[in-house]
Parts: structure tokens; sequence; C-alpha cells
């Protein structure tokens, strides 16, 4: 039998309790280390996406209760009454929700959504609207240019709507459209999407919140955009509505790689100037090809800030580079209208420049360099010129078509000529004669005319060497035209220049005859006939000129210069 004596019995209890302690330390620290592992912020991700979760869950809750009590309510009251309208169902948010719609329908009826923009195809505008439904958009920035866009996207019933960013909704983002106060703390993507899936529920919507600009978020925007094939792209265009040069730089490499069309969109740091723009990769600039003065300058964006110090923003501003941008989209979407390469707006000056930014050889980006080869060489193939050709030719169809006679055959011989009226002059006298019979009234006799009988050779040099002719009775009516030549009506521009359609023989037919003499001449001419014949000079000269004037109200805007009837005469 072994007998333990009281200090071995008290050393083991001591050393199981030193070995216990050390034990309980050690766990300590490992919880301690756990604990500093733990990120703050991830924790408040957590809870905040926890609590929009079960948000959600009472809505749900809510609806359901309302929709039973509701049907309870329809059988306690019988059958309803024929014509009323059925009561809508409330949704999420307490407002009237509607199903999903499977088929784009032009009924104009109160209920149908897309009945004004269905009118787009029968006015005319576009060839097939619904088309929208198959296409996939995704928008990256969901801030003050990008959640506008996204709306409008969404309100116009684009089939799969993308949206991507890392920030959360604040108080300070009021000032700007589409968020509300509620929807403060929440990410921006998850606010996004509940709204715009209460607007359409026909718009599957996908939200993505990351940051595109570290290396695990350029991965897994590239694959989010990647189709089933792992290769291609399976989004239609990419909206950029972020607000600084690495996102777009991130943006701009990743849809080189995927030879993905996108259009860029920016909003000054004064609030008061925006553009768009549209990049194709191979054909159009690169965001690289051409970049920001900053960033050309080799300045750091990021040095730029100051604390304490934020850039202005106007909801007018952004709301109209963001339709400026959905507008850009849905035209090239589409195939309606022109698509804009460049489209800037400037407030200040109502000022909208467009420009078009070609490709530059020299660019930074390597890639960009490669598909501007690629995109010459597809330009200048065979098949490439072949089809320009047959544009061309098209083309020049299109116009020889536009040229030809409206109708080529005419069954019936209809054809356009002149009245009687016309051909005689109606009531009103011949313009040739109306000048001598209107100074033969005011002067009481016969006065010579101005315009020379084409009959009578010697009048023409009378006139031009400053010969007043003899008083003869008054001029015979001027000869008719031939029968082949049409005859104007009075007041029509019977005196234009040969080469704008009058030829010779009519001008003969009235009696002009072009002359040598200058406006000095033929004025010197009218001051010697207002100054002989009967009654006095000044009394002579008045009634010249009164009947004078009486001529020229039938001849206004007649071309006379350079013809013996002057248009000096007129003045």
């Amino acid at each position: 039998m072994e007998i333990t004596s009281p200090d071995s019995t008290s050393n083991q209890v001591a050393s199981s309790s030193v070995s216990r302690a050390k034990e309980l330390t050690e766990e300590l620290q490992r919880l301690q280390e756990h604990v500093e592992s733990l990120n703050a912020v991830t924790m408040q991700e957590n809870v905040a996406k926890l609590s929009q979760q079960v948000t959600a869950i009472t809505d749900k809750l809510k609806s359901t209760l309302t929709k039973v009590s509701m049907g309870k309510e329809a059988e306690g009251s019988g059958p309803s009454t024929a014509g009323a309208a059925p009561a809508a169902l409330p949704g999420p948010a307490g407002g009237a929700a509607r199903g999903k719609i499977d088929k784009m329908s032009a009924e104009v009826v109160d209920s149908n959504p897309y009945s004004r923009l269905m009118a787009l195809q029968r006015m005319g505008i576009v060839e097939n609207y619904e088309r929208i439904r198959t296409k996939t958009v995704a928008v990256v920035g969901v801030g003050g240019v990008g959640s506008v866009a996204a709306e409008m996207l969404t309100r116009c019933g684009v089939g799969r709507l993308l949206i991507y960013d890392y920030d959360k909704v604040e108080l300070a983002n009021m000032n700007r459209l589409f968020f509300r106060p509620e929807h403060c703390g929440m990410t921006k993507t998850d606010a996004a999407r509940k709204t715009l899936q209460e607007i359409n529920p026909d718009v599957e919507v996908e939200s993505y919140t990351m940051n595109i600009t570290t290396l695990q978020g350029f991965d897994a925007f590239k694959s989010s955009l990647l189709g089933p094939d792992g290769v291609s792209s399976r989004v239609d265009l990419v909206l950029s509505c972020v607000d600084n040069y690495e996102a777009r730089i991130t943006i701009n490499q990743v849809c080189l790689e995927l030879h993905q069309t996108w259009m860029e969109s920016g909003v000054s740091e004064d609030a008061v100037a925006g553009h768009i723009q549209l990049l194709v990769p191979g054909l159009t600039a690169c965001f690289q090809c051409v970049p920001p003065l900053v960033v050309a300058s080799g300045i750091d964006e990021r040095t730029l800030k100051r604390e304490g110090v934020c850039a202005a923003s106007l909801p007018t501003t952004m709301g109209i580079v963001a339709g400026m941008l959905v507008q850009a989209a849905l035209k090239h979407l589409l195939g309606f209208g022109t698509v804009s390469k460049y489209l800037g707006y400037n407030s200040l000056k109502d000022f909208f420049p467009t420009m078009e930014i070609k490709p530059s050889a020299a660019c930074v980006n390597s890639l960009c360099c490669k598909l501007q080869q690629e995109e010459e060489a597809r330009r200048n193939s065979p098949e490439a010129r072949a089809a320009r050709a047959e544009q061309e030719a098209a083309a020049a169809a299109a116009a020889a078509a536009a040229a030809a006679p409206l109708h080529e055959e005419n069954e019936w011989g209809i054809e356009v000529v002149a009245s009687p009226e016309e051909h005689t002059g109606g009531s009103s006298p011949a313009p040739s004669s109306t000048v001598a019979a209107a100074a033969a009234a005011a002067g009481g006799g016969s006065v010579p005319s101005t315009t020379p009988n084409p009959t009578s050779p010697s009048t023409s040099d009378d006139i031009t060497s400053g010969q007043q002719p003899e008083a003869t009775a008054p001029a015979a009516a001027a000869p008719a035209a031939p029968a082949d030549q049409p005859v104007l009506a009075a007041g029509v521009e019977f005196s234009m220049p040969t080469d704008r359609g009058v030829d010779a023989a009519t001008l003969a037919a009235e009696g002009i005859v072009a002359v040598d003499a200058s406006t000095e001449d033929l004025m010197a001419q009218l001051a010697a006939l207002t100054g002989t014949g009967a009654g006095t000079g000044t009394d002579r000269g008045g009634a010249v000129r009164k009947a004078l004037g009486m001529a020229c109200d039938q001849l206004t805007g007649t071309r006379l210069q350079s013809y013996v009837v002057a248009e000096s005469i007129c003045r």
C-alpha cells in the first residue's frame, strides 16, 4: 500500500491548477485573436442585409394577410356588380402591384403600361419596339446618373438589367433623383433593385455589390458579363456612370477584352456640364486613346480630393445627361436615328457640341492598337469592299429613282397646262404696254415708249445715242410669241435673263431688248424724257413720274436691270 504525503497531494493540485490556467489562457488568447480578426465593416454589412431580409419577409407577410382579409370580405359581400373594376392587389410598399406581362401590346387602354412605347412603331420611328425585351444592358455606377438611367431603361421595358456599385445610400444623396430617405443604410444596388422591380416586374434586375477597381472586383465584373460559353459577352451594351478615372479604365479594359460596345458618361465637377460618348473597340477611340487632361498631365486624381470638400451636384444636369445617355442607348439597341460618337452639354450656354473621336494609333493600350489593326484589315477585305460597292450602287439606284418622274405611265393623258387667263394676261394689260398707257393717261397725250420696238432698228440707236425719238402714235401690240414658246402672264418674271429660262423670242415679244447703256445713261435719258413735251417741264416730269410709279407697282419684284426699262425707273 502506497502512502501519499500531504505535501505531494498539494503539489499535484497545484500543478493541475497551473495547467488548467494555461489552457484557459491559451483559449482566451485564441478568442481574442478571433475577435480582432473580425472586420467591423463586414459585420455592419451582414447586419444591414439581415435587416433587409427581415423587412422583405415582413412586407410579404403583410401582403399575404391583406390578400386573405380582402378575400374574406369579398366572400361576405357576395358577387360584385357588373362593370365594377376589380380591386388592385397591394404591393410590397402598399401601392398597386401588377403581374408580369408576357407580350407587349399596342392596345390603347389605361391598364397597358406599354401603349405609349409601342406607339413608336405606329408612328414609324421604330420598326419593332418589342425587340427591347431581348436586350441586356449593364449599368456600372448607380449614382446621380446611373440610378436615373437604370430607372429610364426599366420604364422602357428592357429585358435584363445588370447594376453595379459598392457604395451605400446616404442622406447626402437626397439632392439627386431616384433614391429616397428610407433607402439610407442600404447598398445602392439593393435599394435600386427593390425600386426597379416595383416599377416594372417584367424587367429582370441583377444587382452586384462590388468594387470593380480591385483585382477581385475586376475578375468578378468580367465574369458577370460573360455568357454561358464563358467567352463572349451576354450584354448588348454597357453604360458607364462612374465618377472616377480608375473605374473608367477598368470598364474600358474589360470591354476591350470582350469586344464589348459601351457608352461613357460624366458630369463636370461644377455640375453645369456633362457628356456622353460611344466607344466601339477597334472602330472608335477607346478611353485611353484620348485621356482626360488631369490624367494626361500625370496627376493622381486621388490627390485632388480634400477633406471636407466635395464636388457640386445638380439633379437637373444629371437628369439631362442620363436622358441623353438612355436616348442614345435606345437608338443603338433598336436601330433608329443617329447615335453621336460624342455629345456634350453646357447648361450655362445651352450648348450641345458633337464630335467624332477617332482611335489613336499611339494609344497606350496595346489591345486597343491590336483591335484597330484588325478593324482596318476587315475594312479592306474583299468582302467588305464588295459590300460597300453594293451599298453605293443601291444608293445610286435610289437617287436615280427619286429623280425619275413620279408616274412613268400616264394612261389617261393627264397634264398640267396654263389657264386661258394666263395666256391672254387676263384683264391686266401687257407689262410692256403698261408704262406707255399710264404715262399717256397722266400726261394727256402720247408718250414715247421707253421700250424700243424690235422691228425698228433705229430705235435702239436713237436711245443709246442720247437723242429723243419723235412722238409717235401708241405702239402697236407686240407680236405674239411663237406657238412653241410659252406666253407668261403679267407680273411673272418675264424679264429674267435667258439663262434662267426665258428665251430671246419671249423677250422680243415683250419688247425688251438688251442695251449697252449704263444706269447713269438711262437716268440721263429719263431726265431728258421728263424735261420736254407737252406742258411745262415740271408738270410733264411729275406726270411721267406718277405714271411710271403706277406702272412699277405692277412690276414689283421683276428684274429689269441691264434692259431699257432699267431698275432705276422703279426706284
